[in-house]
């Protein structure tokens, strides 16, 4: 399989997870791939297989070698014959001081490099493919060039690759290895060099580079690998007792039912070489760690299974950095490398404990910490908020699970003195402080960071008091209810999943204060409950496929479009295919919906948040220039890389492939998106610079008569402000700036300020669009040459459409003109209706607005009295039962303030004890009803609230309020005679079951 896919710190490639001996099958981590009609399940057997302790060799537990941890190792926990000195014996000739995180990562880069390799830096957890969650491998950003959609930019790459994973998030911190950021270490080759030279290379990297011995390193291949085999036995010199032939589902990797295939290779790493090699089992976790993994794309598997040979080879590869640091730095997990410990240091002083002297649920919460931190921290700086949806959900509960386990170890308050403070950004600063060489951004997004978790800290803080006060609500039903359970109040696994995932309760605190108050926990229920959300996590993280569609096979044959949209709106070009209906035509005729291709186009093609152009495109008669055919353009995208897909309809005459044709772009409508874009631009330099230049682009849309634009922020903008910002973008236009465009490297337009649209991806060349003073930003869009072209720029909405993303709608241009004019129209419109002038129509609308109020107030008044009146007559209606007067009545159309009155009325009119139940249909739809009851009924134990809610069931609706007094609503009137009736039949029950 892919290598970062198989080689997270999650799983290995065939073994299944070092989970505790007592951890269900069902929590074992399944990576699963089509595979010829079937799920391919990796990374679990059927079987058992040998389990150790979760330290670096099964039986024993080394103490970390950190700076600030004393050296050593503990006594051992088991009576296993292996040695502690084997488990902790040198690597090589290096010192664990040598192999720092970063050296590792370094060490891996420059080797690569220095073999022909371009270094890359790391793509965003927030991968540019839909089929993708989140970044689990570090092959993902280099999928298009497998497939063939895209040329390759280089012959082979080396990456450092972000990546997350959380379908295992309960066995963090349990396991020697399970996390949910890790960072993959990879080597790539688009068709330049193939098997030998990328084992080879592995092999001199880890033995001599990073000094592995030899005699500790086993080899995994296909079990028909003889080529892979005869390299590692025969050029490597690799014992054949220490190469292992696995079968498909362990060692060959497929895209999916069809598509790019072959086999992999591993190479694990034996912590104890003395037990021998006759039985050695590459599964045992305890003895062996999977570190390295290479996989071989060579064949092309067909519909029919058969496999054949690819024209062009590839190399993917993929080390985890935290398995590697595990090995070099010689502590027993991957949580007490340099790469991580640091936070956990950071968490253990701000609860009081040290983690080298603390029990093994105190290490397990810290390194929970430790590994959640990096998580968030990473996905926060690459845009993903936290929210209730999506991977902002991913976000919000990480940091939910960090802030309930610190809470739960003795955390409080900011650890600068301030017990009121939030904890995570402290420990944020301590993982920010850790990215400098994988992601450098990270820290230019320090304060946006560090604020977005102090607000989701405090929040969720909230929550968990609320949550707090339900379970106190839950224990007392529980509690009121134990007749139903054999006389033992029990909280149900619901309840407790409950208040886990929606309030953060740690289940732990629950079944504590359970206890107290006399409750049992249903565990069982609420192992399901986990189980369920479980699957649905596993079910949301896809991992990479790689599949080959008819289409992409037709268009991989399309050479690429050369772009002239930037200079000129028409242009003669060539017709390079045609598809319809994702078949290949080599003529389409009037009528039919039709993709074409051409050789070049001054259309814009989708991207970059800006819509694809529109136009048409003209066929003329090779002798007498009569125009043959007409076809209308009302949408362009780009397919592999850089071809364009031009869409649209024929509405006259034929085209045909290999015939010249005219291009003509219309030019109001690219007008328009210019304009928009532009204005984009800048409204991006005002938000930056009224509110802040922490905040960043989310997403936006240019079209042809507006804009969006959504960013990062906290809160709503005030009026002042969007006044602000839209004076300052309009003042940029009137400047009259005449813009600049150039082409540049990457890194200087990154050195010289430009900004990088959030998610999009760029080329080792770079089009920076300047506006002088201004704005800088990467951006391939079309744009206006001056400010002035934008004619005026004006904010029509701001709202939050997610927690932490603000969006901002606009209009610029012609649109701008237009919704101005329309604007003043209406205010005419308004004034003559008014008939005041428009600088009175403020004054005028108030004035009519508080008569109104108080039309309003003397109707309803009027209305309540109706009502009083009303049930006067019926005081003397009413039912006695048991000394208890009783009133239940239809009102009709009271309302619902009516209705209170009435009730409030009856129930100060009747002696105590009185029971009041009114309904009524107010119109619309609805129904109302209320309960009042006098003390002597309250005192009976029968109560307004639960009453009336059972009742408005009935109605299709809902309610509740007070012992005293309740008011409910529903939308089935119709059903309002029967649940007044029921209401009589209960209450008369109520009372005579009381009394009696």
């Amino acid at each position: 399989m892919e290598a970062a896919a198989l080689l997270s710190p999650t799983a290995t490639s065939r073994s299944p997870l070092p989970l505790l001996s007592t951890a269900p099958a069902a929590h074992r981590l399944h990576v699963l791939l089509p595979l010829s009609g079937r799920r391919r399940r990796l990374c679990l057997r059927s079987s058992p297989r040998p389990r150790g302790s979760l330290g670096c060799a099964g039986d024993c537990v080394v103490r970390s070698m950190g700076s600030s941890r004393e050296r050593g190792v503990l006594v051992k926990t088991s009576s296993s014959s292996a040695s502690v000195e084997s488990a902790t014996q040198e690597v090589g000739a290096a010192s664990s001081g040598e192999w720092s995180g970063d050296a590792i990562r370094r060490r891996f880069l420059d080797f690569y490099a220095a073999r022909g390799h371009k270094i890359l830096p790391s793509s965003s957890l927030v991968p540019d493919d839909p089929t993708v969650f989140l970044t689990i491998a570090g092959m993902l950003q280099f999928k298009p060039i497998f497939l063939g959609k895209e040329p390759r930019r280089v012959p082979c790459a080396t990456t450092s690759q972000k990546c997350i994973r959380t379908n295992d998030i309960e066995n963090v911190g349990r396991t020697s290895r399970h996390q949910t950021f890790f960072e993959m270490l990879g080597n790539f080759s688009f068709g330049d060099y193939f098997k030998k030279e990328a084992i080879t290379w592995a092999w001199e990297l880890t033995t001599k580079e990073f000094g592995l011995p030899p005699e500790r390193l086993w080899i995994s291949v296909f079990q028909d690998d003889d080529e892979a085999f005869s390299i590692w036995h025969n050029e490597v010199g690799v014992p054949k007792e220490r190469i292992k032939r696995l079968g498909e589902d362990d060692n060959f990797w497929t895209s999916g039912a069809t598509g790019p295939c072959g086999p992999c290779s591993e190479i694990y790493y034996d912590f104890y070489p003395e037990r021998g090699s006759s039985d050695a089992d590459l599964g045992d976790d305890s003895r062996f760690i999977e570190f390295y993994n290479l996989v071989f794309m060579q064949y092309n598997k067909k519909d029919d299974g058969s496999l054949e040979p690819l024209k062009q080879k590839n190399i993917d590869t993929g080390m985890g950095l935290e398995r590697m640091a595990r090995i070099l730095q010689k502590v027993p997990n991957n949580y007490e490398t340099d790469l991580i410990f640091p936070i956990i240091e950071k968490a253990a002083s701000m609860a009081l404990v040290s983690y080298t002297t603390a029990d093994d649920a105190m290490k397990t919460n810290l390194k929970i910490i430790g590994d959640h931190m990096r998580a968030v921290v990473y996905l926060i700086s690459d845009g993903v908020i936290p929210s209730n949806i999506g991977r902002g959900y991913v976000v919000r509960r990480l940091i939910r699970r960090v802030v309930r386990t610190g809470r739960l170890i003795g955390i409080r308050g900011d650890g600068h003195g301030n017990s009121e403070g939030a904890f995570l950004p402290s420990l944020a600063e301590v993982a920010i402080s850790l990215s400098t060489e994988i992601d450098p951004d990270v820290e230019s997004r320090r304060k946006s960071i560090l604020g977005e978790l102090q607000r989701e800290e405090l929040r969720f803080v909230q929550t968990l008091e609320r949550g707090e006060k339900l379970l106190d609500e839950l224990l007392d039903e529980a509690l009121s209810s134990a007749g139903n359970n054999g006389g033992k109040p029990c909280l149900s696994g619901k309840d407790v999943f409950l208040l886990y995932d929606t309030y953060g309760f740690p289940v732990e605190i629950t079944a504590e204060i359970s206890g107290e108050r006399g409750v049992i926990v249903d565990m069982k229920g609420f192992d399901m409950e986990m189980e369920n959300q479980r699957k649905q996590s596993q079910a949301a993280h896809n991992v990479v496929k790689l599949s080959v569609g008819n289409e992409t096979e037709i268009v991989k044959s399309i050479p690429d479009t050369e772009f002239l949209g930037y200079d000129s709106l028409s242009a003669t070009a060539v017709v390079k295919g045609l598809l319809v209906n994702g078949n290949s035509v080599n003529v389409v005729s009037e009528g039919s919906d039709v993709e074409i291709f051409l050789d070049r186009t001054p259309f814009y093609a989708e991207s970059g948040g800006q819509v694809g152009d529109n136009g048409f495109l003209y066929v003329y008669g090779e002798e007498d220039a009569k125009q043959k055919a007409v076809i209308e353009i009302n949408d362009v995208q780009k397919s592999l890389g850089n071809i364009f897909v031009h869409k649209g309809t024929i509405k006259q005459g034929s085209v045909e492939v290999g015939k010249e044709i005219d291009a003509a772009v219309d030019a109001k409508l690219r007008q328009g998106a210019k304009a928009h874009h532009t204005a984009t631009h800048l409204l991006q330099s005002a938000l930056k610079s009224i509110i802040g230049s922490e905040t960043s682009q989310a997403g936006s849309l240019v079209a042809f008569d507006r804009l969006r634009f959504d960013f990062n922020f906290h809160r709503p903008l005030s009026e002042e402000e969007l006044m602000k910002i839209e004076s300052l973008v309009n003042q940029w236009v009137s400047s009259a700036t005449h813009l600049e465009t150039k082409v540049m490297d990457l890194q200087d337009a990154k050195n010289a300020g430009a900004i990088a649209m959030f998610g999009e991806k760029y080329g080792e060349q770079v089009r920076v669009v300047e506006v002088p003073g201004v704005s800088m930003e990467l951006c391939g869009g079309t744009h206006v040459s001056n400010t002035a072209e934008i004619r005026g720029f004006k904010i029509i909405s701001e709202q939050g459409i997610a927690s932490g993303v603000r969006r901002i709608e606009a209009v610029a241009g012609d649109a701008f003109v237009e919704y101005v004019c329309a604007r003043d129209n209406y205010m005419r419109c308004l004034c003559s209706s008014l008939k005041v002038k428009a600088e009175d129509v403020n004054g005028r609308v108030e004035t009519i607005l508080e008569e109104l109020r108080t039309t309003r107030n003397e109707v309803s008044s009027l209305r309540s009295k109706i009502a009083v009146l009303k049930a006067a007559s019926l005081a003397n209606k009413a039912t006695t039962i048991d000394n208890t007067r009783v009133v239940v009545e239809n009102m009709g159309d009271v309302d619902a303030d009516g209705l209170k009155s009435a009730a409030e009325y009856l129930v100060d009119t009747l002696e105590d004890p009185a029971a009041v139940i009114l309904g009524s249909s107010p119109g619309d739809g609805k129904v109302s009803l209320v309960a009042a009851f006098s003390p002597g009924v309250v005192k009976m134990g029968i109560q307004a609230g639960k009453f009336v809610g059972g009742i408005a069931k009935l109605c299709g609706g809902g309610g509740g309020g007070k012992p005293n007094f309740a008011q409910a609503g529903g939308r089935k009137p119709e059903n309002l005679p029967g649940a007044l009736e029921k209401a009589r039949d209960e209450i008369v029950a109520a009372i005579s079951s009381k009394s009696s």
